[in-house]
């Protein structure tokens, strides 16, 4: 019974890491312009990337997919370990960081990837709906004040640990969404050192974040 639950577990964990790894970017881009996304814009393997360098037709079934793997890695982490969904359990969770991982470093394009935004929202939506509905309410408020989608998105995920504590009374919930945080903010500090030095000043890189969506 132990060597089960263990090796459950393993599967779990394992078969979040390799969902969210599936590079859908990298395939929708591929399949759009026979172009590599790692090669246009930003670089990054994201719905973001696709849609500014390649247009809605990638970047919409980019983003289901992403958001999907996620939602399906911790659904099947779920079933493996025999949790009921929307309860709390930590290798649920663990298995849920992994799909996140994968998504910001896919085994598939040498540990590249996005900026595991859509499967962290996959994620939510099955572990946490209701702290989703705020970052989503969030999104919408931040959405017209910075006209940056991904800005909007990235702060609003930043109200997760204090929504989960308030909603769940959960130090499981709490810590996971933490981790999820410092994953996101980890992952995004290269390009946030990219985009400075490109911009040549903090200033610039503000105008720049908050009129860039405008434009």
């Amino acid at each position: 019974m132990i060597i089960n639950e263990v090796t459950s577990i393993f599967i779990a964990i394992i078969i979040a890491y390799l969902l969210g790894s599936i590079p859908f970017a990298y395939i929708f881009t591929r399949m759009a312009t026979g172009k590599d996304i790692r090669q246009l814009g930003s670089g990054n393997a994201g719905g973001n990337n696709v849609f500014r360098e390649v247009g809605l037709r990638a970047a919409i079934p980019t983003a289901f997919f992403d958001v999907g793997k996620g939602a399906l890695a911790v659904a099947i982490a779920h079933w493996l370990l025999g949790v009921p969904l929307h309860e709390p359990e930590l290798f649920v969770l663990l298995a849920a960081v992994a799909a996140i991982a994968g998504h910001m470093w896919s085994v598939y394009l040498k540990f590249r990837g996005g900026n595991g935004l859509s499967a962290t929202i996959g994620a939510l939506a099955i572990l946490m709906p209701w702290e989703l509905l705020i970052v989503i309410g969030l999104v919408l408020i931040l959405k017209v004040v910075t006209h940056n989608l991904v800005l909007s998105v990235n702060i609003s995920l930043l109200s997760v640990p204090i929504s989960a504590w308030f909603l769940e009374r959960s130090w499981l919930l709490v810590g996971f969404s933490i981790i999820v945080a410092l994953l996101l903010i980890l992952n995004f500090i290269p390009t946030a050192k990219a985009a400075f030095a490109k911009a040549g000043g903090r200033k610039n890189l503000s105008d720049e974040l908050l009129r860039r969506e405008k434009r």
